[in-house]
């Protein structure tokens, strides 16, 4: 499966973005989905999960800001992200594979979509 992740940009301290990330070559449907993130000098960090079923985890320097959902119909995934903060700011990135839930460990990736967000 190719993905596709877009929607980045550059948002104000407590401002809101939305991710999508768009999936072809297979329904989504049996994928566990997850966004990513790395900024500047850091490691790639978990930021969320959507299992087939519509549950989702997220880190807890997100929790309570962000949202994950996904629309199996379009194919589409979506990163609802409120409250922005300036330590949001990095390179945002869309994944999916059969496992993941629990492991974080995707198989496909798509290419990273900047998210900026000044104080």
């Amino acid at each position: 499966v190719q993905l596709q992740a877009s929607g980045g940009g550059l948002a104000q301290a407590g401002g809101s973005l939305r991710l999508s990330c768009a999936a072809s070559g297979r329904t989504l449907i049996p994928y566990v989905m997850g966004w990513f993130r790395q900024a500047p000098g850091k490691e790639r960090e978990f930021v969320a999960v959507i299992s087939r079923i519509g549950s989702t985890d997220y880190a807890d320097s997100v929790k309570g800001r962000f949202t994950f959902s996904r629309n199996n119909a379009e194919n589409m995934v979506y990163l609802q992200m409120n409250n922005l903060r300036p330590e949001d700011t990095a390179v945002y990135y869309c994944a999916g594979g059969r496992s993941g839930w629990g492991t974080r460990e995707f198989d496909y990736w798509g290419q990273g979509t900047q998210v900026t967000v000044s104080s």
